[in-house]
């Protein structure tokens, strides 16, 4: 049987520079690789700049426009790679997605389906423009508001996710900003996902051993990559029984930390609203379930990336599920449980740079209402009220 290929999985923010450390990539390695080519227009921009740029043989490269591979695009993907497999004989597989690609959904394309008995994820990478990333973590709006979005998503939205999600992370442009903003822009990186390898770089240049072959992906922990995630999971561990705390993780050189806030009790609507229109520019990330007063069937992920912030109505609370699937649910599924509110709750996590844990926990509270008087809030939009619905609470 034929060794499975092994898959790098790109991603990153228009002008990033994927495509130029992909054409360094092509230029400088010791080894055969295909490309495979994401482009959300009619016309493959990247693909033409990678032909143009280097001697690969035009069989080994494929191109999927006019969509994004993370979802509408998914069954051409899988098509596309093992084309790809039939025509052309490589040792490695680089996928390139669009700017506005998540990175998880195209590595399970790889994990699960036809496509994972050839292929095999070898890492998840992120190019990230350091200068865009300083905007972000300054609070402040991002000019190049020009990619295509998803429902108005921010960009800011989508280069934190990029980041979280990633085994590697290429932060490049550093020759723009000054050294130690880009030193403190890795330890955010390590803030938002604290098993990410960093590369500092300039054009993207990097040894391709640095890159390939380094076997970081880890299929069973795609999930649990966010630093936001981990966070939650460490406070909860040493808050198992014990009720509701605040905790946080060791400080960095840079000050980079995490606080999760975990309650038992809603938020009112507009007093929350306040909070998050209001977090100081420094909370660089903050995310997780929330209960919203006058909502307490549905769990609200509040979500924030740099400025932006927004609600979703996930799912509904296991509490809410008749008896015998909540009791399903409860036996396959470490929930946290109260036996009076169920698994109503917030476990909300922050990170940022020198985070006031005391007084974000105090404003938050200030938000808290009895859950005797949630009912009050059920004419309240302010917050979504039905499954999928998504709010805007600030750009």
């Amino acid at each position: 049987m034929r060794e499975q290929v092994p898959v790098t999985v790109v991603s990153g923010s228009l002008g990033a520079g994927k495509t130029t450390f992909l054409n360094h990539l092509l230029s400088v390695a010791d080894r055969r690789i295909a490309v495979l080519i994401n482009d959300m227009g009619e016309v493959n921009v990247d693909a033409d700049l990678i032909e143009s740029g280097t001697d690969l043989a035009r069989e080994g490269i494929a191109e999927l426009s006019n969509g994004c591979i993370c979802c509408e695009l998914q069954d051409d993907l899988e098509v596309e790679v093992r084309r790809l497999a039939q025509r052309y004989d490589f040792d490695h597989l680089v996928v390139e997605a669009s700017g506005i690609s998540e990175p998880a959904p195209v590595a399970r394309i790889f994990t699960s389906g036809p496509a994972s008995a050839r292929y095999t994820v070898d890492a998840l990478v992120t190019v990230v423009d350091a200068r865009l990333l300083a905007d972000t973590v300054a609070g402040r709006s991002l000019e190049r508001e020009t990619e295509p979005d998803e429902e108005n998503r921010p960009l800011s939205d989508l280069l934190v996710e990029q980041i979280e999600v990633s085994n590697l992370v290429l932060l490049n442009k550093t020759d723009l900003v000054e050294e130690d903003t880009a030193d403190r822009l890795e330890a955010v990186i390590d803030g938002l996902q604290p098993g990410a390898e960093v590369i500092q770089t300039t054009y993207a240049e990097t040894p391709p051993d640095s890159v390939l072959g380094r076997d970081l992906f880890d299929r069973a922990g795609l999930g649990e990559l966010p630093g936001w995630k981990r966070a939650l999971e460490h406070a909860r561990e040493h808050d198992r029984g014990h009720g509701d705390h605040d905790h946080r993780t060791p400080e960095s050189v840079y000050g980079v930390t995490s606080v999760s806030y975990k309650r038992r009790q809603p938020f009112a609507p507009a007093a929350f609203e306040r909070v998050l229109r209001e977090l100081p520019s420094s909370v660089v990330r903050a995310k997780g379930p929330c209960w919203v007063a006058g909502r307490d069937d549905l769990v609200i992920q509040v979500s924030t990336a740099g400025r932006s912030v927004h609600a979703e109505a996930e799912g509904p609370w296991v509490a809410t599920l008749p008896p015998g699937q909540r009791s399903l649910y409860r036996k396959n599924r470490d929930i946290p449980w109260d036996e009076t509110y169920g698994d109503r709750r917030t476990e909300f996590v922050l990170i940022g740079t020198g985070l006031d844990q005391e007084s974000l926990a105090d404003r938050l509270d200030d938000c808290l209402v009895d859950p005797a008087d949630s009912a009050a809030f059920v004419d309240d939009d302010r917050f979504p009220r039905e499954e999928g619905a998504r709010t805007i609470i600030r750009r």
